[in-house]
Formats: structure tokens, sequence, C-alpha cells
């Protein structure tokens, strides 16, 4: 057994060594220090870490002193927003980025009993999930099949579009995993962008082609469908039908409150400069699972492109941009008359959005690397 006491000598020696460690520790905290300086690896980083001089803080973004600059009224002049010139938003909001780190968020949806939201991190083949009440963010699942598109059914459970399993699936409550659909005409899909679900269960979908361009954000594969359809999946006999055949890419999918419209984004501008960026509203018919009577509801400035839409209970409709001028990046908002109301401008690329929060007024908007909220005076319609 060792003994309890400690020689003069030794406690001289214990002595210097603290001291040298101490005079260690505070050359390791400079060098540490110069090194944070250097580099700065952000929440959920896989990749290269960002350098210190183009830093990704959570917070309200700079600048945003109230009333938060990011937020502009079509209409110029004072009031630069709120009420009347853009009743979605009034008193002191900020836009805020609530977490970082992805390689391209995509996908948001918000499940209210457990006050967390869900979006893809295609690139990553992963979902992530942010918990609002305290801000944390973790992996739900991964693999993924390199999820895009998310929406919830009737019943609460998950609908998923995904690129490299060209499907739409459903998860179940006890967490295993329904094929909704893969094939038409004994065809493999092209890669499910988008999806929503009508009150009596259908479910709605884009299939464009940007999934299987490549191995970014999928797997690289011909096309099967000549055509880029929006289907509908009938949900008694899971039929899968075409609904409208004539996107060039149709990508985000949307309902209006009353389920009496159908919003639907071709972003066929990514494959020629002739094509359409815009979205389309159709004369919805639920009961008879028909969308009919197309028109151009809003037309986006190229080069850039909208990609992802949602609608409050009001009926406005609120879209997502980027991918061209960079002053155009963030959201847009519209009447439903499509009366360009204001815009929240985001430092990226914006791909998708929805409304979360206890009282669906606070919008999540999904901007490549990051996650960005801000509170608004509206709330989101109950189809997600």
């Amino acid at each position: 057994m060792a003994s309890a006491m400690t020689s003069p000598h030794k406690q001289t020696l214990n002595r210097r060594n603290i001291v040298k460690g101490a005079a260690a520790l505070a050359a390791t905290a400079v060098s540490l220090k110069a090194a944070s300086a250097a580099t700065v690896t952000p929440l959920g980083q896989t990749g290269a870490p960002t350098t210190a001089s183009e830093p990704l803080p959570l917070g309200p973004l700079p600048g945003g002193r109230y009333p938060d600059s990011h937020l502009e009224s079509a209409k110029k002049g004072p009031p630069s927003f709120g009420p009347p010139d853009f009743p979605a938003f009034a008193g002191t909001m900020a836009v805020e980025r609530v977490a970082t780190g992805f390689r391209w968020a995509e996908g948001p949806v918000y499940f209210a009993a457990g006050r967390y939201m869900l979006f893809s991190d295609i690139p990553n083949n992963r979902i992530m999930r942010f918990c609002e009440d305290d801000g944390h963010v973790s992996v739900y699942r991964q693999p993924s099949m390199n999820s895009n598109g998310n929406t919830i059914d009737r019943e609460g459970r998950l609908i998923t579009c995904e690129h490299s399993g060209r499907r739409v699936t459903r998860t179940e409550l006890d967490g295993s995993i329904t094929i909704i659909a893969d094939k038409y005409n004994g065809k493999r899909l092209n890669s499910p962008n988008d999806a929503v679900v009508t009150s009596d269960g259908a479910i709605w979908f884009t299939d464009p082609v940007y999934g299987i361009g490549g191995y970014y954000e999928g797997i690289k594969a011909e096309p099967e469908q000549e055509k880029h359809n929006v289907y509908r999946v009938d949900p008694k006999s899971g039929d899968v039908k075409v609904i409208v055949d004539d996107f060039v890419e149709p990508n985000g999918i949307a309902l209006s409150p009353d389920e009496k419209k159908l919003y639907v984004i071709d972003t066929g501008f990514t494959d020629a400069p002739n094509n359409p960026s815009h979205i389309r509203a159709f004369d919805l018919d639920v009961a008879a699972g028909k969308a009919s009577n197309s028109k151009v509801f809003a037309d986006m400035p190229k080069p850039s492109i909208t990609d992802g839409v949602r609608t409050d209970t009001d009926g406005r409709v609120w879209c997502s941009v980027g991918w061209g001028d960079p002053n155009e990046d963030g959201v847009r908002c519209y009447t439903p008359a499509g009366e360009l109301l204001g815009k929240i401008h985001i430092p990226e690329t914006v791909a998708n959005l929805c409304f979360g929060g206890q009282q669906r007024n606070r919008l999540y908007i999904c901007g490549s690397t990051s996650l960005y909220a801000v509170y608004t005076s509206v709330q989101g319609s109950m189809k997600p």
C-alpha cells in the first residue's frame, strides 16, 4: 500500500509540474484560439469547415434592426413592412438563422405533437430534426434514400419523396416504411420531388428528373417516364394516376386552405432559358381527383426560380426564390389573386419553406446550408 505521506522534494517537483502544465495549457489555449480564428466548424457540418471570414452565426441576421430590413413590402416607401402594405408582418419580427451546417436543406414539414420540424439534407442522404423548444438538431433518418419533399398525412404520418429510391413512402406510426408509389404503367418513376395530402387521404406528388441527373442528390439513371408528371395516389385502391402531363419540370406543390386550388411550380428554366420559371394554379376537384383550368399564377424573375410553395389560412401563397439573382434570394408572398405583397430576403438560395410553431405562425425557411425562421402575423394552412 502506498504511503499517504509525500516528501517535500516530491511536493516541489509536483508543484513544478503543475506550473509547467499550466504553461503548456496556456500555450495550447493560445494555439486553439488561433486555430478557431482560422476555421470554424458549424453545427452538423460534415464537409470542409467554414472559414472565420465567412461566419455562420445563429440568431438574428446581421443588420436585423427592428423593423428588420430583410422584410420588404412590394409597395416602396415607408412602412417597409406590415399593415397595410404587407399584412403578413406587423410589430417587430426578426429573421433568424436557427440551425446550420447542411449541404442542401429541403422539404420541411412540421409535427405539432412533438414541436419539431423535419427537413431533408439531400446530398448528405439524411432527414434532420429541429426541436423548436430548445433548438436541438439531430439526425432523424440516415440513409434517407436522398429524400427531398416531405409532408404529413391526416393520421400524422410522414410522407416522403425519395430521389435514389425513386418512390414516395409513408413512415408508419411504428417506424416501418410503406411504399406508396414507385411505378406508373409498369415503369419506374423518375425522382419524386414534393407531395401534398388532401382531406380524403389522396397523395398528390410531382415527378421531375432532378434526382437521377447525377450522383449528388441521388443515383444517376435514365428516366423511364417520358413525361414529367403530377400524379395522384388513390387513398383506397392505391392506384397511381397522372393528373397533369404538360410540365417541363414539376416541382413544389401546395393546396389552398379550402382545397379548391392546387399550386404547382414549374422549374423548367433549369433545363433551357426559354422554359418556364413560374407557379401554375389549377381548379381542384378533390372528390373527382381532378385538376383543371390551368393558369400561370406568378412568374419568377429569371434567372431566379421558385422551388417550394405553401399557403396560409387566408389563402396567401408563399414561395421560395433562389438560384439566380442574389438580391432575389429568399421568400415571396402573394395574395390569392397573384399580387406580390412582399419579400423576405435570405443570404442564401432558398429551396423550400413551411409554417410551424404552436400557433402555426412561424415560417421555417430552408436556405441551402442553413435553416431560417421568422414569426409572422398569419397562420399557415393546415394543408402542409
